[in-house]
């Protein structure tokens, strides 16, 4: 378990941040890069909470992937086969991966097929779902970016984590939308 008595350490004024293992990395890293866009996606989930706490289970979803999240950041933090904190090394699992796809069927198995894109837009949860979705596509290319680098090592359901992550984000927008009723549809060349 994490314990902050201090939130200041004044060890980031070199423009350094460390990982889970000890190890000091620039700010603009790759690594931290991805595991803050990571953050960024989360935050915008709460965000979108706020305007979800009526569905009950669209919101139990979000809470949960909101942890599964810090469990993906305390992942990047640890490259290789490093341990995070108290030596234990939390990774993203395969039925974290399958869970989400499961959720995603069932969100889906109640939205009426799309004949257009959607714009983000709607309510105000699906439109911070879809801010969410952006981000989380971010955080999936900058992972992948990671993952190819040869000194660089990624967790195998990392990435397939924010892949379906950002699948979910988007089907959970249509159904915040009334189940797609509210949906704001793209007219390709409408304004021509």
């Amino acid at each position: 378990m994490v314990k902050l008595n201090k939130i200041y350490t004044r060890t980031g004024d070199d423009g350094t941040t460390g990982l889970a293992g000890g190890e000091r990395r620039k700010k603009y890293d790759l690594r931290i890069a991805a595991y803050g866009t990571i953050d960024e996606v989360n935050a915008a989930i709460g965000i979108a909470r706020l305007h979800t706490a009526g569905d009950a289970g669209l919101d139990a979803d979000l809470s949960r992937i909101q942890n599964d999240l810090f469990d993906l950041g305390a992942d990047l933090a640890t490259p290789g086969k490093g341990q995070g904190p108290g030596g234990a090394r939390l990774t993203v699992t395969a039925k974290q991966v399958t869970w989400l796809e499961a959720e995603i069927d069932r969100f889906n198995a109640e939205l009426s097929p799309l004949k257009s894109f959607v714009l983000p837009g709607g309510s105000a949860a699906a439109a911070y779902l879809h801010l969410a979705r952006t981000l989380a596509r971010r955080a999936e290319r900058l992972i992948a970016e990671l993952k190819d680098r040869p000194d660089e090592s990624v967790s195998s359901d990392v990435l397939k984590y924010v892949n379906r992550l950002s699948d979910f984000l988007f089907v959970a927008s249509r159904y915040a939308n009334d189940k797609g009723v509210q949906d704001v549809l793209w007219r390709p060349g409408e304004n021509r």
